[in-house]
């Protein structure tokens, strides 16, 4: 019987990687000691691709390692900051494009070193055609994303920098404020109606992305923000890792009204594995069920059609079910589904068709 293969709408692994000095990302080849993701954990799991996801966090998380190859950012309060070393990587202090931008870039190029050193297991993908290809290769295909536009300058000169290297969806926040616009924060609970819109900046930014044809991640974004692209963007509406507000009322979950806007777009929502956004009070509960899961999975089919629902793990980035407990347990969530009432034909369409056919509507 052939397994049902998932392309994941959201992981962390190239920040998982970065902050352990991995810069040719070889443990993800041999395989990792904690983490989610790593290839071994993919092949057991039959994960095949997905968005992997550049995030740059506070300059307190970055490792000692990074400010000695950059020494023209330790000033100020880069210099303070590296100074108070942390691991809180949901710090949603301001972070400055200097360093963003030189962060970054070394995210891109560990994955560029994996498609380069290990051309047979790993390929960056900027099409749907790449995908498939690669997916037929028996490669892991990855379409590069960044979450968190401070990178990006108010000219967006260093977004054609990013394209010409493969970047192809992008979060214009995370949880945090930003020159484009403002993420929600993680106040349980909560809605996404906090804070202002986008600047003037962040709708050029979303009018560079459709030009561009850059996929725009609404995840993390706050409600007048997500309001203010959907009236702007000309491109299906989507978010690759958040879950439905109804039932855990987080303020990075969606609300009814905005499920219904990206029904409406032909848009996708990318089921978020983790456990304190599913969860109906926002306990991070390792021991969650599975039909937790289902229950979120349930309510945006309802919404969003059989086309519309996928998966957006945030593995590497965020706690979730020990009945998963990482990337190769990704068969226990199939099984649950099956268990759910769900069909082999639904399953595939919400592992990995649903993601393909907006790619390919959008990126070509």
């Amino acid at each position: 019987m052939t397994q049902i293969s998932v392309f994941d709408g959201h992981n962390d692994l190239l920040l998982a990687l970065w902050r352990s000095n991995d810069l040719d990302g070889s443990s993800f080849i041999s395989g990792r000691d904690k983490g989610h993701i790593d290839l071994p954990r993919c092949k057991a799991g039959n994960l095949n691709g997905g968005f992997f996801a550049v995030f740059v966090p506070a300059a307190t998380v970055a490792p000692e390692s990074f400010w000695s190859r950059h020494p023209e950012l330790v000033q100020g309060d880069m210099k303070k900051n590296k100074h108070k070393r942390s691991d809180d990587l949901l710090n949603t202090a301001p972070i400055s494009q200097a360093y963003a931008y030189a962060a970054t870039i070394e995210m891109m190029d560990i994955a560029h070193q994996l498609a380069k050193q290990h051309s047979d297991k790993v390929q960056i993908c900027t099409n749907i055609n790449n995908i498939e290809k690669g997916i037929e290769d028996n490669k892991i295909a990855l379409l590069l994303h960044i979450e968190g536009a401070e990178a990006i300058s108010a000219d967006l000169h260093e977004l054609e920098v990013l394209y010409n290297k493969g970047l192809r969806s992008i979060g214009p926040v995370w949880s945090r404020k930003n020159i484009f616009a403002e993420g929600v924060n993680f106040t349980f609970p909560s809605t996404p109606n906090q804070g202002s819109g986008l600047t003037e900046v962040g709708k050029e930014l979303v009018r560079f992305c459709n030009k561009k044809q850059i996929l725009i991640d609404l995840s993390h974004l706050n409600e007048v923000g997500f309001w203010e692209i959907a009236n702007i963007s000309d491109m299906p509406l989507i978010a690759t890792h958040s879950n439905v507000h109804e039932l855990c009322p987080s303020p990075r979950n969606l609300t009814a009204l905005q499920l219904s806007a990206i029904a409406a777009s032909n848009g996708i929502v990318g089921l978020n594995f983790g456990i304190g956004f599913l969860h109906f009070e926002g306990k991070k509960d390792r021991l969650l069920s599975l039909d937790t899961m289902c229950r979120h999975l349930d309510a945006l089919l309802e919404v969003l059609g059989e086309d519309g629902v996928a998966l957006g793990s945030d593995f590497d980035g965020i706690q979730i079910s020990d009945h998963i407990s990482d990337c190769s347990g990704l068969p226990n969530l199939i099984t649950a589904m099956k268990k759910n009432g769900y069909d082999d034909n639904l399953i595939k369409k919400i592992c990995s068709e649903n993601w393909f056919q907006v790619i390919k509507n959008t990126l070509g």
